[in-house]
């Protein structure tokens, strides 16, 4: 390869002619002598002085541009970080820093807790965070299905985003590029228990908030009140679906609970469907998600009840690791049905995809494994005809990591977006490209470093989960491994 004066010059000083960041042309204006002189005198070092420069003045003002803190293959981990914010749900953001000031970031899953990611600080310390794949695998057995997954997850976005600011580029470049500018949103919307309220509160989304995509909560909890809708119901709490506690309803496996819904049940639930569909219309894809806690049985008599108003999918029916609960509704229904917000990594997917059991996988970044693991679901699932739309509940951080993953996901279908009503959500970050975060419905896909957002820490620090002050205090309890992690012998 032939080698110009100019390199040759610039490599006495072992300086490398790529590593000088150049003004770009205007889109305008060819990259012609006059544009080189142009830029040259914009430099501040007009033609003449450039001539007659000594070497030494030369050389400072030619690499004056010259990412010094950015030599990717010599970053280290250094630190992490952390903080907790209410969203209104707990959302812990972490923060990874190197031995080159670049800093990255990542948010443990909503309602997980931050310790699933500050454990794992103490096998990544030292590690170049742009080996993602390698930090990767060194991490994920810690992790485990739905919030338990949140610190490797977590831990995953923030070395994209740092990978990103090391090679200045956006996130979705490294995981293959992108399919879109723009990433459609759907507006979950929480159950109200008046239906016309609820059907307002739906087509003020569609016609204030510009959404052309939305997701109703409608189940039993609705109807608990209503004689003659549900069996079971003087055993079980029915308006506890989201207990933990031992022995309650809430933590009972659907087909463990013998609830069932009449059809006056039926009949009640449908009208919630029937007045949302009549305010909203049906040229814009209606989902439905929080039915309560039955068998498969009365979630395919649910799925007939509501075939005629054409919604989206059926979410989360049945707990999504009971394959063949979900095969047998698949088959029985048209709507189409959706899981998989709680799975861990593209195995599990993967026995759903293979058996034809869901029409629609619906993969949380912050629990499925993250950006790569979520694009490879996403990719293995349009190998077999299989859509993916994409579960969130977080802050931007984490909201942003699913906008440069949707962005690179072909089979893509709509991300969800569970703040619509907080209205310093957004403020939370602040974009590299002034571009607001999301609009009319869509996320903006930037085309800046890494995840392509900083953190707002003014707004931030309002928003802080009362029982934990802590705002990127220092971590050195986490610093030392204090346990022998090999799988194998």
């Amino acid at each position: 390869m032939k080698i110009t004066p100019s390199e040759k010059f610039l490599a006495k000083f072992g300086i490398k002619n790529n590593a000088v960041e150049t003004t770009e042309p205007s889109k305008n204006e060819p990259n012609s002598r006059r544009s080189f002189f142009k830029n040259a005198a914009l430099g501040g070092l007009s033609l003449s002085s450039f001539m007659n420069s000594s070497i030494e003045e030369t050389l400072e003002h030619s690499t004056s541009k010259v990412r010094r803190t950015s030599s990717p293959s010599e970053l280290k981990i250094t630190d992490m970080r952390y903080c907790t914010i209410m969203n209104p749900g707990r959302c812990s953001i972490i923060r990874i820093d190197t031995n080159q000031g670049i800093s990255g970031y990542g948010e443990v899953r909503d309602g997980a807790d931050w310790r699933y990611a500050l454990f794992l600080k103490s096998r990544i310390l030292g590690m170049n965070p742009c080996s993602v794949e390698q930090i990767f695998k060194r991490v994920k057995q810690f992790g485990f299905h739905a919030r338990q997954a949140g610190g490797v997850c977590a831990v995953e976005m923030a070395l994209w985003d740092l990978a990103g600011k090391a090679y200045n580029v956006p996130a979705y470049q490294l995981i293959g590029g992108k399919y879109r500018d723009k990433v459609r949103l759907y507006a979950d919307t929480p159950q109200v228990k008046n239906p016309d309220e609820f059907a307002a509160k739906m087509k003020d989304r569609l016609v204030e908030k510009g959404f052309t995509f939305l997701k109703m909560d409608f189940g039993i909890e609705l109807i608990k009140d209503i004689p003659g809708t549900i069996v079971n119901s003087n055993f079980w709490d029915v308006g506890r679906q989201w207990s933990n506690a031992p022995m309650t309803y809430g933590s009972a496996l659907h087909p463990l609970t013998q609830v069932q819904i009449t059809d006056k049940g039926l009949e009640e639930l449908v009208k919630y469907v029937a007045r949302v569909r009549e305010a909203v219309g049906y040229e814009i894809p209606l989902a439905s998600d929080h039915y309560g806690h039955f068998d498969h049985n009365n979630a395919i008599r649910l799925g007939k009840a509501v075939e005629k108003y054409r919604l989206a999918w059926l979410e989360d029916l049945v707990p999504w690791h009971l394959t063949e609960h979900w095969k047998e509704i698949s088959r029985a229904i048209e709507t189409p049905t959706c899981t998989g917000e709680d799975i861990y990594l593209k195995e599990e997917f993967i026995k759903l995809i293979d058996q034809r059991a869901v029409d629609i996988v619906h993969p949380d970044l912050a629990t499925s494994g993250g950006l790569l693991e979520t694009k490879k679901i996403g990719d293995y699932a349009q190998e077999k005809g299989v859509a993916m739309a994409m579960h969130f509940a977080g802050t931007p951080v984490s909201f942003m990591a699913n906008v440069h993953c949707a962005a690179a996901t072909e089979n893509f279908m709509a991300l969800e977006h569970h703040s619509v009503d907080l209205d310093w959500w957004s403020s939370l970050v602040k974009t590299k490209d002034g571009k607001p975060i999301a609009e009319k419905g869509f996320a903006n896909v930037p085309d800046t470093p890494g995840l392509g957002v900083e953190l707002n820490l003014e707004e931030m620090k309002k928003h802080l989960d009362p029982e934990n002050k802590t705002f990127f205090d220092p971590t050195p309890e986490w610093d030392k491994v204090r346990s022998w992690d090999r799988l194998w012998s």
